[in-house]
């Protein structure tokens, strides 16, 4: 299993093994604070109790070592691994709650003959974990379990669940039994019993007042986000900024530049296809910074030659991570160990049009489901997506505003029954109650669906395999929970997306970076995927469906992202 997650920890590998309590660790490090050999890891306390094996940052561990310090403890490293020893040790796991990072970890409690596996409360850095027969075993990637062979067994319905997301939703994965465990939550397994429970140790604050101010809030915001910034700027290692030259990476940028301790690179990747150059954005930006600047050039040739590769660093199939698999690749070969993204600000303050076309749906729920069949049989897909609201379920409406094949298609597409495509799409409801249709409502849509599952797992598989890691100010635990605290009234905004937070830094941000279309972080990979001699090669494809979909595809009239999914599920056959 270590072996098989090299890429994403180059620098050093450990192992501990425990066997009277049938325990064995295994680390790969990527080494970014305290690069010494005090940072081997699976790691112990000084009085060997408690080991541990973690992937990620604890942003604010300096401050929870001084409180640590004032009641006794001894360390003998500059580790933030040391701190989450020390602070279960001291607080039990109420230390969980106490961490503000991106982690996961386990931790073994020799005392007590008991393991936990904790993640993150935004899902940032991904945790599986398989039982079988009195045994628990877990990674940070799917390729773990298969290289070292302790499961090989396919899920059956990830198919599915891909062609109507573009990405498998958690808790699933490709291999049977195997999970995804919920973000903000811990695994205790039990090695007496061979047991195991899992518990929320992270609580939405409840019942709080709305900030209805719009002043105060725009002050919290520019305050909240500089804090979370210079936190994650902490490093031993050479740190960076992907600039794309959009509002949300020039914010990052420009935040980071504030602060004169250290010159952080940027790096930036650029287009010859003038609809998807940025150029001009990134300039802007760039004239405002110190440090080393990076930009590099991405040609149809390189996605030619590197594709192979992208799919094999996949952990999943998903319709993403291109982009991220190419700009890790350049922050690599610059020299950087960690990097800041401005992934998170679209879904905290409305920057999709999800944020807008959710409200339509109140009216289309009052229609009777049944009536919704005939979609099926459009040919213009955006209105054959209609056909979703069939079923009285909230993945359904999130299907409308962002599914790729409706059941219809992927049972022909699969050759499968259309029941059992119903069932295991929405057989089960695992989505809260999310009132009315409204931008809170698509807020946790854009959330917990695909930025958990598509953005930030695509981000973190890419940037590994690359020996790199992705951190994200805008999902930092505090400016999170400030940004949740406004008012919906004032934290969205219906004629421009993210208002709020462009209006709290309107004296950095240059009105050519928010004046202008919305573009996100995108390849030209329309034109790319349509002269690549595979993708757009309509006899690889098997079935009708499929067939036509290429075409129509090479007619330009769909998006390739709906091609790139078919490509993958012929290529696992």
């Amino acid at each position: 299993m270590c072996s098989a997650l090299k890429h994403g920890g180059p620098d050093d590998e450990g192992i501990f093994t425990d066997e009277k309590a049938g325990l064995v660790f295994g680390h790969r490090r990527l080494s970014i604070i305290d690069l010494s050999n005090n940072g081997h890891q699976p790691m112990a306390d000084v009085g060997q109790k408690v080991w541990i094996t973690f992937n990620g940052e604890i942003y604010n561990y300096k401050e929870l070592k001084e409180q640590l310090l004032k009641t006794g403890a001894k360390f003998h490293s500059n580790t933030d691994t040391e701190v989450i020893l020390s602070a279960y040790l001291n607080w039990g796991t109420a230390a969980f709650s106490k961490f503000r990072g991106m982690f996961a970890f386990a931790l073994y409690d020799a005392i007590n003959a008991v393991t936990y596996l904790v993640r993150d409360t935004a899902g940032v850095k991904p945790l599986y974990y398989h039982i079988e027969n009195g045994a628990l075993s877990f990674a940070s990637e799917i390729k773990a379990f298969k290289i070292a062979g302790v499961t090989n067994s396919a899920d059956q319905t990830w198919p599915v669940r891909f062609l109507a997301f573009g990405h498998i939703p958690e808790p699933y994965t490709t291999l049977k039994n195997v999970y995804s465990l919920a973000k903000g939550n811990y695994l205790s397994w039990d090695h007496h019993h061979n047991t195991h429970t899992i518990t929320c140790y992270h609580d939405k604050i409840s019942g709080q007042k709305f900030i209805t101010d719009i002043n105060i809030a725009r002050t919290n915001l520019y305050d909240s986000l500089k804090t979370a910034v210079n936190r994650q700027l902490i490093a031993d290692a050479p740190i960076g900024v992907f600039l794309s030259g959009g509002v949300d990476s020039s914010l990052i940028s420009l935040l980071a530049n504030q602060q004169k301790e250290q010159h952080f690179k940027t790096i930036s990747i650029y287009f010859n296809e003038k609809p998807y150059d940025e150029r001009s954005y990134q300039n802007t930006i760039l004239k405002q910074l110190e440090g080393e600047k990076f930009a590099h050039l991405v040609q149809q040739k390189d996605f030619e030659e590197f594709f192979p590769h992208i799919l094999s660093d996949m952990d999943m199939p998903t319709t993403d991570g291109i982009n991220t698999w190419f700009i890790s690749k350049y922050a690599h070969e610059d020299g950087l160990k960690a990097v800041l993204s401005g992934v998170g600000a679209d879904e905290l303050f409305g920057g999709y049009p999800s944020f807008n076309r959710i409200k339509y749906l109140q009216y289309l729920r009052k229609i009777p489901p049944s009536l919704f069949s005939p979609a099926n049989y459009f040919t213009a897909d955006r209105f054959r997506k209609i056909s979703f609201l069939m079923h009285n379920h909230p993945l359904a409406d999130y299907l409308l505003l962002r599914g790729f094949f409706v059941p219809s298609e992927i049972a022909k597409i699969l050759d499968a029954d259309i029941k059992q495509i119903d069932e295991i799409l929405f057989g089960e409801n695992s989505v809260p109650e999310l009132g009315p249709y409204d931008e809170l409502h698509a807020a946790w849509f854009e959330t917990n669906l695909y930025m958990q599952n598509q953005l930030l797992r695509d981000t973190d598989v890419m940037s590994m395999s690359h020996g790199l890691e992705v951190r994200v100010p805008f999902l930092d635990e505090d400016f999170q929970q400030l940004a949740e605290s406004i008012s919906p009234e004032i934290r969205f905004n219906n004629s421009q997306p993210k208002k709020i937070l462009i209006d709290s830094f309107k004296q950095i941000l240059p009105k050519s970076i928010w004046d202008r279309e919305k573009m996100g972080f995108t390849f030209p990979l329309q034109e790319w995927m349509s002269k690549h001699s595979e993708i757009s090669n309509v006899d690889l494809y098997k079935g009708k469906v499929a067939q036509n979909v290429v075409k129509k595809f090479k007619k330009d009239q769909l998006h390739w992202s709906k091609v790139f999914a078919l490509y993958q599920i012929q290529m696992h056959g």
